[in-house]
């Protein structure tokens, strides 16, 4: 029997209320708590991309959703995040089952990891994505907010 899980970790554009599929998110699940793991956070562009990294020191901090029709979320979420095989190859993103890291326990989640080279984006020191409302440049000396 192929592993599954009905907990979806988000770190990334999914959680801004104001993105059409964060939106979808809110409505079709529910929060269940704060998470993190061991991973590296990018500024790839127009939103985060994480890295697992089991023995490095960093960590990817987000929230874990408890999926309500995990099937059906899944596959809509899998056409936004360019995952799967009718996704330009190599997909941007692969959707994987990780152990997070919650205040109480480990949870088994869907999580889904940037699958492109890293060499040339900027590293997240903090693991933790903010999205801001408006464009424009980050402040100086504010290295791990993004605009």
């Amino acid at each position: 029997m192929a592993q599954t899980s009905k907990y979806l970790f988000v770190y990334g554009t999914l959680l801004s209320k104001e993105n059409e599929f964060g939106k979808y998110l809110n409505r079709n699940c529910s929060f269940y708590t704060d998470g993190k793991f061991k991973g590296r956070l990018y500024d790839v562009g127009e939103y985060p991309g994480a890295v697992l990294d089991i023995n490095g020191l960093n960590y990817v901090y987000g929230k874990v959703y408890r999926l309500n029709n995990a099937d059906e979320i899944l596959n809509r979420l899998d056409d936004y995040e360019g995952f799967g095989p009718e996704q330009d190859q190599p997909n941007l993103f692969t959707r994987e089952l990780i152990n997070i890291e919650t205040r109480n326990a480990l949870i088994v989640c869907w999580v889904y990891l940037y699958n492109l080279p890293v060499n040339d984006f900027r590293l997240i020191a903090s693991g933790k994505y903010h999205h801001k409302k408006s464009p424009g440049v980050l402040p100086p000396g504010d290295e791990n907010i993004l605009v």
